[in-house]
C-alpha cells in the first residue's frame, strides 16, 4: 500500500483487507507464489489482493486463512464478514462521475475510521469547510470545469462531512497551518465565516483543532499535508494518506505510520492549546 492507488479504484475496506491478508501471510513467512497456487491464482493476483487492486472471492480468502494458520473460528469470520462488506460500494460510488478513482479509497477509509488526525497547510481540512469556501477550493482548482460539475465535487465534501455529526462518529483532530487561515480563499467574508465555523466546530467533543503558528518558525512536517486514520478493529493497521497533485499515497507499513505518529504528536506538542486556538481564530478574523 505505499504506491500510488491505480485507476480501478480500490474500496476502503478492500485495502484494509489486503492488508491484513498481507501481513498473515509475511508472518506465516508464505510467498505470494505459493499463496497463488492454492487459490488456483498467480503471484501477481495476490499481488493485487493485498494492495486491495481486485474484488474478494469468500473461498478464496478462506482457503489463505488456512494456510495462514488463522484456525480460531471467530477470527476468521471477522474477516470473511470484511470480505462482504469489502465488496459493497459505499454511498460516495454515487459521485463516480466527479470522484478521482485514486480519491475514492480515502473516502471509504474516513467513512469507516475510528479516529482521524490531520495536518494542512495550504486549506481548511475538507471535513472543516463551509459550503462557501469548500466552493471557492473546488472552483480556483478546477480550471475549465463547468459549474455542474463543481457544484457536484461541493456536494461530495459536504456529504463526507455528516460522519462528524453521526452517533459514534469519529474523533477528529486538525492542526492546521496559520497560513492557511490567512490565506483569503474566497474574499474576506468567506474567509471570516470558515474562521467562525471552525470556532463554533470546536465546541463538538468530538472536534480538535490546533494551529501551527507563524511564530514558532520551522517545524517536522514542513514536508506537507497528511493524514493518519484509525479503525475500530485492532487487526487492522493505521493508515497515512499523503494527497499530491493527481494521486495518493496511502501507506501501512509500521515503520511509515510510526514516523508521521512521530511528526503529528510533536505539532500538536507545539501547536496552540484549544483557548490558544479560539483567541487566533478571533484574531485573524477581525483582521479581513
Amino acid at each position: 500500500m505505499t504506491q500510488n492507488q491505480p485507476g480501478s479504484g480500490p474500496t476502503a475496506l478492500r485495502i484494509l483487507l489486503g492488508s491484513q491478508l498481507r501481513r498473515l501471510r509475511e508472518a506465516k513467512g508464505v510467498t505470494r507464489e505459493e499463496a497463488g497456487h492454492l487459490i488456483r491464482g498467480s503471484e501477481s493476483k495476490i499481488s493485487r489482493m493485498e494492495l486491495g487492486r481486485v474484488g474478494f472471492k469468500e473461498r478464496d480468502v478462506a482457503d489463505l486463512l488456512t494456510l495462514y494458520g488463522v484456525t480460531d473460528a471467530e477470527a476468521r469470520a471477522a474477516v470473511i464478514d470484511l470480505v462482504t462488506k469489502a465488496n459493497e460500494p459505499g454511498w460516495w460510488h454515487r459521485f463516480n462521475d466527479v470522484l478521482p478513482t485514486w480519491f475514492q479509497a480515502y473516502v471509504g477509509l474516513e467513512e469507516a475510521a475510528e479516529r482521524i488526525r490531520t495536518y494542512e497547510v495550504q486549506f481548511v481540512p475538507g471535513l472543516l469547510q463551509t459550503k462557501e469556501y469548500a466552493r471557492a477550493v473546488v472552483t480556483a482548482g478546477a480550471a475549465g470545469v463547468g459549474p455542474d460539475e463543481i457544484a457536484r465535487r461541493v456536494d461530495l465534501r459536504l456529504e463526507r462531512q455528516r460522519i462528524l455529526d453521526r452517533p459514534g462518529g469519529p474523533i477528529f483532530w486538525a492542526v492546521i497551518d496559520e497560513a492557511a487561515l490567512r490565506r483569503p480563499i474566497g474574499g474576506a467574508e468567506v474567509m471570516r465565516a470558515q474562521l467562525e465555523h471552525l470556532a463554533d466546530l470546536m465546541r463538538q467533543p468530538n472536534i480538535t483543532i490546533q494551529i501551527m503558528p507563524f511564530s514558532f518558525g520551522g517545524h517536522s512536517a514542513e514536508g506537507g499535508a497528511f493524514s493518519i486514520l484509525r479503525f475500530p478493529d485492532r487487526e487492522l493497521p493505521d493508515v497515512v494518506y499523503v494527497e499530491q497533485l493527481a494521486s495518493a499515497l496511502y501507506l501501512d507499513k509500521r515503520e511509515d505510520v510510526d514516523r508521521y505518529t512521530e511528526v503529528m504528536e510533536r505539532l500538536c506538542a507545539v501547536s496552540t492549546t484549544p483557548d490558544e486556538t479560539a483567541e487566533l481564530l478571533r484574531t485573524i478574523a477581525d483582521e479581513f
